[in-house]
């Protein structure tokens, strides 16, 4: 749901690229290792890999994925890889490993893990990584891969944040609080800004980032055995709050209505580099995107700071990142997938990519994790909450996609709407 605002046009000319001659016989578009060796391995990934659109990041994945082979000179690994279409792709792999045939060792996204081990698809990591590494994990991180028996069943290598940017020659200071945002919104519309941007359209970062909201509140999803709990009580109430609160941004212009109509990290790096806005909510992995994009002399007025709360000491900020899983039954594919993803993701592509670690000890072991902007995006992960690992979450996301597009856009007032999600999220908790 995130990564790479380079088009994509590219790829087919600069995929696996490396030009020593070794690399050549070991890498092509859709294999990694000798086209004789005697095991095979069935990867399926995003483009966290070799099919990643920026030419320099595919090239250094292309090494990491050759220089793993090498180690293990046996096998190969024939490659496959995900449309942008997530939500689709990650279904249609659920069905594929219901029945059999899924992939030996894929990228199985945070948010829908928790879908894969209720339906007991997931092979036991547990043997391959060591206590010190799984205690070195941080808590959500720990608790998102291990199911209820204590098992690991995935390895979570990235991790990553929203927060709110701002171009400091527009906007001075940093927001601390709602009022401030809106305040800062505003400003920012009398200067000629189009006001703040976030994703609001059918999209799963939608509602991902506005969760921070509901969050800093105290709002619960879920109670402890995943049932849906968000249109009731208290929760009700801090709910409304929170879908309030962005309906006011729209209402007064603060935030344009064509939030409606964002559904892609890119387009808020897009309004950034085209000057049409000084305030976006978006994720720690824009920062270098940002840097990449944007004049040297342009990108200096650009920083960020914490998502606002209600108020200054009410923070939160979701957090979420991609796994590493296998789906086969044969002990040696099992632990050849775990090698994968402790070899290849679990260190050298965070570096690689920059996206944060989900061990402590990491941020440590890379220089590019000691730059002032990484430390604290790492410090701001104290404040970070993960999707809860229930079932039910995905249809609960997707009627806040549909319940926010009603809100904003006026068709629906906010506790009609938040009354329809809510109901439609329980008859599909009741099928479950």
């Amino acid at each position: 749901m995130k990564r790479a605002f380079i088009s994509a046009l590219a790829l087919s000319t600069m995929l696996f690229s490396v030009p020593a001659a070794f690399a050549q016989e070991l890498a092509t578009k859709d294999r990694i290792g000798a086209a004789d060796a005697p095991k095979t391995l069935v990867v399926r990934l995003t483009n966290d890999s070799p099919n990643n659109a920026d030419p320099a990041i595919a090239e250094g994945y292309q090494k990491l994925f050759v220089d793993f082979i090498k180690k293990h000179p046996e096998w190969k690994l024939q490659m496959q890889f995900m449309s942008a279409d997530i939500g689709t792709e990650q279904a249609k792999m659920l069905e594929q490993a219901k029945a059999g045939n899924a992939p030996d060792c894929a990228a199985v996204d945070s948010f829908v893990l928790s879908q894969f081990m209720v339906n007991h698809v997931l092979a036991d990591f547990t043997p391959y990584f060591s206590k010190d590494e799984i205690n070195d994990l941080f808590p959500f991180i720990r608790n998102g891969i291990t199911d209820k028996d204590q098992t690991i069943r995935a390895w979570w290598w990235d991790t990553d944040l929203r927060v709110l940017y701002r171009n400091k020659s527009i906007v001075a200071d940093a927001p601390q609080t709602w009022d401030d945002l809106k305040k800062a919104g505003l400003s920012s519309v009398d200067k000629g800004m189009e006001g703040i941007l976030f994703n609001a359209g059918r999209y799963e970062g939608s509602t991902f980032d506005w969760l921070a909201n509901y969050w800093a509140l105290g709002g619960k999803l879920v109670d402890d055995s995943g049932k849906p709990i968000f249109g009731e009580g208290e929760n009700k109430e801090k709910f409304l709050k929170a879908l309030t609160y962005y309906k006011d941004l729209v209402d007064s212009g603060a935030a344009p209505k064509r939030v409606t109509t964002i559904g892609n990290y890119d387009d808020l790096n897009a309004a950034a580099a085209a000057g049409t806005t000084a305030l976006f909510i978006g994720g720690n992995w824009q920062y270098a995107q940002l840097k990449v994009t944007l004049d040297e002399d342009e990108f200096k007025n650009w920083t960020f700071s914490p998502i606002p709360g209600p108020t200054a000491d009410q923070r939160s900020t979701g957090t979420g990142g991609w796994t590493i899983a296998s789906f086969s039954k044969d002990k040696d594919k099992v632990e050849m997938c775990a090698n994968l993803a402790r070899d290849v993701y679990m260190g050298p592509a965070n570096a690689l990519q920059q996206q944060l670690p989900t061990r402590k000890a990491l941020f440590d072991k890379y220089d590019v994790f000691a730059t002032e902007a990484n430390k604290t995006f790492a410090g701001a992960l104290v404040d970070g909450q993960a999707r809860p690992g229930a079932p039910i979450y995905p249809e609960i996301s997707n009627q806040i996609q549909i319940m926010m597009g009603d809100v904003l856009s006026g068709t629906k007032k906010p506790e009609e709407a938040l009354d329809g999600a809510f109901n439609a999220t329980m008859e599909a908790y009741k099928r479950l």
